[in-house]
């Protein structure tokens, strides 16, 4: 074997002493491998999680707040969700062990009962967003009135998730290079056709559209409430429901940093595009559905049981543009069909990290010759079984219901991952004598960790607000928009209280172990 061979391959296995990692045992089992290529991996950072919650989702935002609470809600939560990235990306790109999640990170970097909380809540959030995306799905589908039985839709996307998983993790990568190959091609053509009908493009057109639906039926909205108060509510919730299109998607560049080739350099690469992800596709798209969807449209996905379309299938069809709703729905279903993917390659991730720091059972170290933790995916597939809910609710009602669980769950991670970021740094300061030299830095660090870490805890607080509303306090909305807070507080004090006084709430400084592993990745 070359040197360079021999480079490659260790990082493999993840040999940290103080996660408490039995190597051995993972090389009994099998471990994962390094297989993503470069452009895999720049790929899925550009497209990853770029899901139907963009396409989809936006519709009911729109509907709620209006294009200018929308377009502001997106662009302040671009620059969070970017705060979030380059500080998670320090971290990993300094040591990216095999088999590591942010959960891995904070065992080492905290306490071992916030790895352990951590792991957990990104197994059961990010397999519950694997239904979200077959229920989307299964929503798009409908927008032909498809007379074939809603479960046989949802069977087919399981399988085909199911199938592509279990596949090595080239295949994945191949797979989600040309999936996300589609999602820029359409977000861009949808962009300029927005542009073109912005120009009076449209068949249905006499003139110059503009800025005409900011006007009519106007630019912001109330909600719950008449006055500035409504809009004040009507901005609050529409910045809530915004966040949705961003969940995990920072998280998904340390999934899949486990198995790129060269995860230092390819990690720094993914988090300097990331922005552009951020500005082109997430800025760009609300500002297209603002100019081309009215926020009143009756076919907007706003909750209720005749929600079909996305906003740019809506604003097709206010053009007059015959067909082009159907080629647009055709793209979301892959699109459906690719994030679903990913949500189910994150979730059996985070499962197997569990496993290697021996806060899962062992079986979930499984792996087959070619890498793939074949235990984990089977394991976390059975979230896809939720799908099958829509055969008994609207998928609105359902789509609603994933939204609001996830979305705690999503705020609950970044303000973890800003704790891991700045007990690292603290450690880091320390032991290197004030002049860290890390792989990857960014100048807006450590000060948008702080920033990040007081804001998305207030967003967790306030995610279900609008149920405390006269008539609007229900056990189901109660539920599932706050059930994310106890269930992370129960997984977390559980745990400590199992390990005593061995763990510690948090590790002090000069005693986290920010060098054991280093010589595996130089």
């Amino acid at each position: 074997m070359s040197l360079d061979d021999k480079k490659e391959a260790q990082p493999d296995i993840a040999r940290s002493t103080s996660a408490g990692i039995a190597s051995a045992e993972m090389l009994q089992h099998g471990t994962m491998k390094r297989a993503l290529k470069p452009r895999h991996s720049q790929m899925i950072a550009l497209g990853g999680c770029v899901g139907t919650g963009l396409f989809v989702g936006t519709g009911a935002s729109l509907a709620l707040g209006g294009p200018a609470f929308l377009l502001i809600a997106f662009i302040f939560l671009s620059l969070l969700v970017y705060l979030i990235v380059t500080a998670i990306v320090e971290v990993v790109a300094y040591l990216p062990v095999g088999g590591a999640s942010m959960s891995y990170y904070g065992t080492r970097y905290v306490s071992k009962s916030l790895g352990f909380a951590m792991g957990w809540l990104y197994v059961y959030s990010l397999g519950i967003l694997v239904p979200y995306e077959i229920t989307a799905g299964a929503l798009i589908i409908d927008y032909w009135d498809s007379p074939v039985n809603v479960g046989v839709w949802i069977t087919v996307f399981i399988v085909l998730i199911i199938g592509l998983n279990l596949l090595p993790v080239e295949y994945y990568g191949e797979s989600e290079f040309w999936f996300s190959s589609i999602k820029v091609i359409t977000i861009i053509g949808l962009l300029i056709l927005s542009f073109v009908l912005f120009w009076g493009g449209g068949p249905n057109q006499s003139g110059i559209l503009g800025f005409h639906y900011w006007k009519d039926p106007g630019a912001i909205k109330a909600w719950l409430v008449s006055g500035d108060t409504g809009r004040f509510v009507a901005f609050v919730r529409t910045l809530v429901l915004s966040a949705f299109p961003f969940t995990f998607s920072p998280e998904l560049l340390i999934a899949t940093s486990n198995e790129m080739k060269n995860p230092r350099k390819d990690l720094e690469k993914a988090a300097n595009r990331f922005i552009i992800r951020l500005v082109v596709f997430y800025i760009g798209t609300v500002i297209a559905i603002g100019v081309i969807c009215p926020s009143n449209d009756g076919d907007l996905v706003s909750g209720g049981s005749n929600a079909k379309a996305s906003a740019f299938v809506v604003g097709i069809k206010h053009a007059g543009i015959k067909g082009l709703g159907s080629v647009v729905n055709a793209s979301i279903l892959t699109i459906a069909w690719s994030a679903g993917n990913a949500y189910l390659y994150m979730s059996s991730r985070a499962l197997h990290a569990l496993a290697v720091t021996g806060q899962a059972p062992r079986v979930f170290l499984r792996c087959t010759k070619r890498g793939v933790p074949y235990a984990a995916v089977i394991a976390c597939s059975f979230f896809g079984i939720l799908s099958y809910l829509n055969l008994g609710s609207s998928s609105s009602t359902v789509f609603t219901w994933f939204v609001t669980i996830t979305n705690t769950s999503a705020f609950i991670s970044w303000v973890c991952c800003c704790i891991v970021y700045l007990r690292f740094r603290a450690a880091y300061n320390i032991q290197a004598g004030g002049q860290p030299e890390l792989p990857y830095t960014s100048r807006m660090q450590p000060y948008g960790a702080w920033f990040c870490l007081a804001f998305f805890t207030v967003l967790t607080l306030i995610n279900g607000f609008d149920v405390f509303f006269p008539g609007r306090l229900s056990v189901s909305s109660f539920f599932t928009a706050y059930i994310g807070i106890p269930a992370f507080i129960v997984i977390f004090v559980g745990h400590k209280l199992w390990m005593g006084r061995s763990d510690p709430l948090w590790l002090a400084a000069k005693e986290i172990d920010i060098h054991s592993g280093l010589e595996n990745v130089e």
